[in-house]
């Protein structure tokens, strides 16, 4: 009932569920309830596979054939645009091509207005797509459809393959959601059949937020997006290899399949062992740092840079850290702070309850800040202390919080002595940025990382603070 209200420009609600289980479609409670739906399309699905229809359903081929005639033909009376949905369509033409395509012709006959031909259990190959796609195309002047699973990994191949032999209806999902392995995904199709196949699927302008509509529905999904999706992740354009990054600043082409504005996402350059100067050159002017006027620095970045990647650093979701490595690196930066030293206590008392407590000393500017902060966790704890010592000198820091905190085993082979990433995402006032830390020690990683986010937060308000630890008035 709310679906009803919606107003909608370019969609339709479409009501979904199967051909009538009655001989007489009246009887059918799941026809009913289609109809009740009150939609103006109807999508039902019935068997084209004969192992289904004698196993599953337990009735005639024939019977099949007119319980999916009468159920079209019951639904188009009642003024619905319906769809047909041929459920396990490439398994039941392998089969039995001619029973496959006489369900086919059962739904068109009653008025169906497409043809969507399922890869239900998503074992299909391309070849076997296109053949039986044709079979259809040859023998029926219909709307034909594609409905492609992912179990072979060849949905988006499958999907394509089919709009080449001469589907125009596609069925899909944004990011491939879907049971099992998922659906064909739209973020793929999309782009593929519109920048490389010559179709227009959607309005021009409307390729620039296909990636923005993928992130979206992770988020309102509650799923992490794949950094790795094409056309849509953050990693699907971005260059690690120097060569690449040295080709990619002559010509993007060299190593970019589209232009990756084209569909509402970015360029990135990662940094790290296999960088080279390249790299750190497009980085440094990604994070406004100017090497022009020195580009001897560039080789010095770069070997620091490996230095601390052997180390177990890994700057590719650290970029904060990374900046303020270029910096520290060119003497652009100097922190505003320095460790004096720390210490944690974690404490069970006899009711099961835990206490962490930390000291800190800082130095700021020549004098020593010593305090205490105390929470459930030590990481918490510490995070108090800091935040009591930082912000007596600077009080910016108080807007800022930790979001997001993540630890890796780097040698696990050395059990409980293997050394640990810790990578810390914190946020102010809408703004996220990543800093990393490595020790054997868990709780000085955590530190490193921490102390790496107030750095950062700071070098981005060092119109208020100067890099000699002197606050500006």
């Amino acid at each position: 009932h709310k679906a009803a209200g919606l107003k909608l420009e370019r969609a339709k609600i479409v009501a979904f569920g199967s051909t009538s289980r009655s001989s007489n479609p009246q009887d059918d409670a799941n026809l009913a309830a289609l109809l009740e739906a009150n939609t103006p399309v109807v999508s039902i699905f019935g068997k084209s596979w004969l192992m289904h229809v004698e196993e599953a359903l337990k009735i005639s081929p024939e019977e099949n054939l007119e319980r999916i005639f009468t159920s079209v033909q019951y639904l188009k009376a009642r003024g619905k645009e319906v769809i047909y949905d041929a459920e396990h369509f490439f398994d039941g033409y392998r089969h039995d091509a001619g029973y496959a395509l006489k369900t086919l012709e059962a739904a068109f006959t009653a008025g169906a207005d497409a043809l969507v031909l399922c890869d239900t259990n998503g074992g299909s190959i391309p070849g076997q797509v296109e053949e039986a796609v044709s079979a259809v195309r040859s023998r029926l002047n219909a709307e034909i459809g594609i409905h492609a699973h992912n179990d072979g990994e060849l949905a988006v191949a499958n999907t394509l393959q089919a709009v080449a032999a001469g589907c125009r209806h596609v069925q899909g999902t944004i990011n491939g959601y879907g049971e099992r392995c998922g659906n064909a995904n739209l973020c793929s199709v999309i782009p593929n059949l519109q920048l490389k196949m010559g179709f227009s699927c959607i309005p021009e302008k409307n390729l620039k937020q296909v990636a923005g509509v993928s992130h979206f529905v992770s988020e309102l999904a509650n799923q992490v997006h794949a950094n790795t999706q094409p056309f849509t992740g953050r990693s699907a354009f971005a260059h690690k290899g120097g060569v690449h990054v040295s080709a990619v600043m002559k010509n993007p082409a060299t190593y970019e399949h589209i232009t990756p504005e084209t569909i509402g996402n970015s360029r990135r350059v990662l940094v790290s062992d296999l960088s080279g100067r390249s790299n750190i050159r497009y980085k440094a002017e990604e994070l406004d740092i100017d090497l022009k006027a020195r580009p001897q620095k560039a080789g010095a970045i770069v070997e620091k840079l490996k230095e601390m990647e052997h180390g177990g650093y890994a700057f590719e979701a650290a970029e904060a850290s990374l900046d303020l490595l270029i910096r520290r690196t060119i003497d652009e930066w100097t922190d505003p702070f320095s460790l004096k030293g720390f210490r944690i206590l974690i404490e069970k008392n006899e009711h099961d309850q835990t206490r962490s407590e930390a000291t800190i000393r800082v130095d700021v500017n020549g004098v020593t800040e010593h305090t205490a902060g105390e929470s459930t966790g030590p990481v918490h704890a510490l995070d108090i202390a800091m935040r009591k010592a930082l912000t007596k000198f600077f009080p910016d820091i108080g807007r800022m919080h930790l979001s997001d905190y993540k630890v890796r085993v780097l040698n696990g082979d050395q059990g409980t002595r293997a050394k640990v990433r810790v990578l810390i995402e914190s946020s102010c006032e809408g703004r996220s940025w990543s800093t990393v830390g490595v020790s054997e020690n868990i709780m000085e990683a955590s530190r490193q990382a921490l102390m790496e986010s107030y750095a950062w937060f700071l070098k981005e308000h060092q119109s208020h603070y100067t890099t000699t630890n002197q606050k500006v008035s």
